[in-house]
């Protein structure tokens, strides 16, 4: 199994493809990676250098891995932070590209472009372009609540709220829709959702002191991988929050400034404490 990763890199820490590349490749998924950006570090530390990449210099890397007449051996598509229209655009022509030569592959789109405390953080425009043009087209969408929120257009206060903002998400397009970082109704616990066509379910975990960047891209990486490997999205729900939890209590014990990903690689395959998922309704 292969999957195409379009998001964003750093030299120093773990974002973007940065933090999909070892759990995909932990899962025994081969990962091509095609970086938006490369920076030397994500932009939370107090400098950074490097830049974002020319559209037409990744899509000029997506044609290249198309010539080697490979393309048909990607089982999905990956996409995190793209910045601006225009890499939304290339995500989409390697998508129509991948889909014709394998029908069956998937598109997981990690809607990256906004947070709590920062709010929208890409170009005028590609938020919108995220929820119009590429949501539609997605199999599994993984936003946080406020990236939720947004494409929705609707307010997550509550448990109720985020059940009908993954209705309202899978009405877009998305088989399978995840809204992470989702309030709950007890202090001191982090609520992650999944839904397809099946059902509801959620995963409970003590909320960690950390606030280290990543983690929503490792969630994506991980929910995806195990998807491929065929897990139920209960299993795979239940198995990608308990691997991201145990990465980030290991951050959190150590007070590192970055995910311990290298550190707590055995984790990735092999959560050592599994949150189970629990089916609502």
């Amino acid at each position: 199994m292969n999957v195409l990763s379009i998001q964003s890199s750093v030299a120093y820490g773990h974002v973007g493809n940065s933090a999909a590349t070892l759990p995909l490749q932990r899962l025994g998924i081969g990962v091509w990676p095609v970086n938006t950006t490369h920076l030397s570090n994500h932009l939370g530390h107090a400098s950074w250098r490097g830049g974002v990449a020319e559209s037409a210099a990744v899509s000029d890397i997506v044609a290249g891995i198309v010539d080697l007449g490979v393309i048909g051996e990607c089982d999905a598509l990956l996409s995190g932070y793209l910045g601006n229209p225009a890499l939304g655009a290339v995500a989409l022509e390697a998508l129509d590209a991948i889909r014709a030569a394998n029908p069956a592959a998937i598109f997981a789109l990690d809607p990256v472009f906004g947070d709590d405390g920062i709010g929208v953080y890409v170009s005028d425009g590609m938020a919108d372009y995220i929820r119009d043009v590429l949501l539609p087209r997605a199999d599994i969408v993984t936003p946080n609540r406020y990236e939720a929120e947004f494409l929705t257009g609707g307010k997550i206060g509550g448990l109720d709220d985020a059940l009908a903002a993954m209705d309202a998400l899978r009405a877009r397009g998305p088989g399978t829709a995840v809204v992470t970082s989702t309030p709950g109704d007890e202090d001191g616990v982090s609520i992650t959702l999944a839904a397809d066509g099946e059902g509801a379910w959620m995963v409970r975990t003590p909320r960690l002191d950390t606030a280290v960047h990543g983690a929503g891209d490792l969630f994506s990486a991980l929910f995806l991988g195990r998807t491929l490997r065929g897990a139920a999205l209960d299993e795979a729900l239940s198995a990608t929050v308990s691997s991201v939890h145990a990465v980030l209590a290991a951050t959190a014990q150590a007070a590192a400034r970055e995910m311990l990903l290298v550190e707590t690689q055995d984790a990735l395959a092999s959560p050592p404490e599994l949150f189970p998922a629990e089916r609502l309704g």
